[in-house]
């Protein structure tokens, strides 16, 4: 039975606070978005990330239920845009990734481990093997640099920023009630009581460490160039065995790099050692960056769980908390936006199985935990 219109707190104005926000506002509800910054997100991992869509290159470093959550962005993410009045650029040519000769043994080691996750997610395109002909014909700039590499079909990106302030304008036409610069918490909120909120949805990230404890930030640098001798036509990432980068083209030139996974929540300026390897990295792939401009060297922390995974859980009556999107938000925010729709309007979620997600909406705190809770402790 659809969920009766209803009135919701959303913590969080990052990537899944400004879906949510859209989405049930679109169903009709009264939404208040409530977050620490600006309309410009600052805050947000979302705004540094690089925003690549791509399962089977990611399923090197996570699990299945992951993987399938990416597969199921590379459908929903066009219907999302579509539904927004302001353009976001959308590319969906594949992810390519090649290697320099030394590295090889890694680059073989990685081949063999995405042919068996294709295995575990048959769904997923086949990975294509290319010559150096074949990577020459795949994308034209890279050709006599590399003797070989790895086409992953259907993978894509979209332009982070201009997909955050697209939901924000699409959240101003709604009438969605934005509250800047005002942190809040559930504890702030007392669901289904008089003047208060139906639900209050936590979509705040690290900024809900102290509701979820074992929540960590994984830091990452990334560094915006814009490089006019560079045609990239596709995310493009390099085997190295000390710093594997991506680099994610979007429109105008404009080159996202990134590589750096730090076990750390200090937002501190980005180290000349990691700026030094993303740039050197960057140049071995195409010399053409050594002409390019540096428009912005960025730092932020993914919130991060202790498995590495996404997880939605109910705290009390009329409090759900999504969290834990790690290196993956762009990825699986549609999964993770349909799995908490599903939840608020069925009480229930069979995506989530599909999805392997940890999902807790029966706390009960004088019982012993379970497996599910125990992970998400």
């Amino acid at each position: 039975m659809p969920l009766q219109p209803s009135s919701f707190a959303i913590l969080g104005a990052g990537l899944m606070g400004r879906m949510l926000a859209v989405e049930l506002a679109r169903q009709g509800h009264q939404i208040d978005l409530y977050d620490a910054g600006s309309p410009a997100a600052e805050g947000s991992a979302a705004t540094v990330a690089a925003a690549m869509l791509a399962p089977l290159a990611e399923s090197a470093i996570t699990e299945p239920g992951v993987v399938r959550m990416g597969h199921h962005a590379l459908t929903r993410w066009p219907q999302l845009l579509a539904s927004l009045a302001e353009p976001v650029f959308f590319q969906q040519a594949g992810t390519l990734i090649v290697w320099h000769r030394q590295d090889a043994a890694d680059a073989q080691r990685l081949t063999r481990q995405l042919e068996t996750n294709q295995h575990r997610v048959p769904e997923l395109p086949r990975l294509q093997k290319l010559s150096s002909d074949a990577l020459a014909q795949a994308e034209p700039t890279l050709a006599h640099r590399f003797s070989q590499g790895l086409y992953l079909p259907g993978e894509g990106q979209l332009d982070n920023r201009q997909l955050l302030a697209a939901l924000g304008v699409e959240m101003e036409t709604l009438s969605v009630r934005m509250h800047w610069h005002s942190p809040q918490s559930p504890d702030t909120f007392t669901p289904g009581t008089p003047g208060q909120p139906d639900w209050v949805l936590d979509c705040r990230g690290l900024g809900a460490k102290g509701q979820w404890s074992a929540l960590r930030g994984v830091r990452g640098e990334v560094v915006r160039i814009h490089a006019p001798d560079v045609t990239l036509q596709r995310p493009t990432r390099l085997v190295h065995p000390r710093y594997p980068i991506y680099i994610a083209p979007k429109e105008n030139h404009l080159f996202v790099i990134g590589a750096t996974e730090i076990e750390s929540d200090d937002l501190s300026p980005a180290s000349v050692r990691s700026t030094l390897e993303l740039l050197s990295a960057a140049y071995a792939v195409h010399p053409g960056f050594a002409e390019g401009r540096i428009l912005e060297l960025a730092t932020q922390c993914r919130p991060t769980l202790p498995d590495n995974l996404p997880a939605i859980r109910k705290t009390r009556q009329g409090v759900l908390e999504i969290n834990g999107l790690y290196r993956h938000g762009f990825m699986i925010a549609p999964a993770l936006l349909d799995v908490t729709l599903e939840v608020l309007n069925t009480g229930q979620s069979a995506l989530s199985q599909r999805f392997d997600l940890a999902l807790t909406l029966e706390p009960s705190p004088s019982a012993a935990p379970s497996a599910t809770a125990r992970a998400l402790a």
